[in-house]
């Protein structure tokens, strides 16, 4: 029989086995790029079709809604929402998924509408996403009250430079603690009023482990200190009231009609609430009742604390 010559065989061999390869490595490139196909199909970060999952998107309400889409043009939310690529906080992340309300031709039992929640219902939608910047807020007496995310703040329309507040301080906190208003006309009073200071200086709105929302410090009188740096110390002598009691052992913090804000009118007084008073049988009496005439501060100044007097004399 003829034969072909061994280098034409070899050839044809070589040629038949790179087909084959070829054919291999398309079929096995094939197999490798459909499961990409549909994972990226089926990513979650992709833009899910309303089919599936009941969602409408923000343009579709905005096609009745648009004064309200307007609203919230400037809004952190809407803001957060295009940081994302659209899938941060929408409409329908609070008011939930739209698709049953568009086909129900605006059917106002298919969506949620926060004015038919309760208070608890609607902190929780809000923590759903603020829980850990507020995680004190069910405890605070806020909470315990029904005061709700909404009482304070306008999600679609809020004051300009706020935190999405209905109005500013301390007009907003006025509204509720009428019984704290008059203490800021007083005729000695930290300047609320006056716009250098907010109530929020001292107090975490959302909730803290103290009373009254005052804000949680390692050093409790640091709340007070931080504006009267005079008085922070450490100190060599410290008055033990000072570092037991706090500042609120002699002052009051919202306002006073006594000078310093003080508690009591007479400085002598306030001091013998510790001090027995003082009379010509100690260091003090220079004559019976004297000590009750000249206030003890215009010997002890170093009232806070001293760092070169036990006495707190300077």
């Amino acid at each position: 029989m003829w034969q072909l010559p061994r280098k034409i065989t070899m050839f044809f061999l070589l040629v038949a086995a790179v087909g084959v390869l070829t054919a291999c490595g398309a079929r096995v490139a094939t197999a490798q790029t459909q499961p990409q196909t549909q994972t990226l199909k089926h990513s979650p970060t992709a833009a899910p079709a309303a089919a599936d999952n009941g969602y409408v998107g923000n343009d579709t309400c905005a096609t009745c809604h648009q004064d309200k889409a307007d609203a919230m043009a400037n809004n952190p939310h809407s803001k957060l929402a295009l940081k994302h690529g659209g899938t941060g906080a929408t409409c329908e992340s609070c008011h939930g998924p739209g698709q049953a309300h568009v086909d129900g031709g605006g059917d106002v039992t298919k969506i949620v509408r926060f004015e038919k929640l309760t208070p608890q219902q609607i902190d929780k939608t809000c923590l759903g996403c603020h829980a850990n910047t507020h995680p004190n807020f069910l405890r605070s007496p806020h909470a315990k009250a029904d005061v709700s995310c909404l009482s304070c703040h306008s999600i679609h329309k809020s004051v300009p430079d706020t935190k999405l507040l209905v109005a500013k301080q301390p007009t907003l906190c006025f509204k509720c603690h009428t019984d704290i208003k008059p203490a800021f006309d007083m005729p000695f009073h930290h300047r609320v009023n006056e716009g250098l200071l907010q109530c929020s200086d001292c107090h975490n709105v959302h909730g803290t482990f103290l009373n009254n929302n005052i804000k949680n410090t390692a050093d409790q009188n640091a709340i007070c200190t931080k504006c009267h740096m005079e008085t922070r110390g450490p100190f060599v002598y410290e008055h033990p009231p000072v570092r037991a009691e706090g500042c609120l052992a002699c002052h009051t913090p919202h306002g006073s009609q006594n000078a310093r804000l003080l508690n009591v009118p007479n400085i002598n007084t306030l001091c013998n609430q510790c001090h027995s008073p003082v009379g010509a049988d100690n260091i003090h009496g220079q004559g019976q009742g004297s000590s009750e005439i000249t206030p003890c501060t215009d010997c002890h100044t170093m009232i806070h604390g001293s760092n070169i007097n036990a006495a707190f004399i300077r």
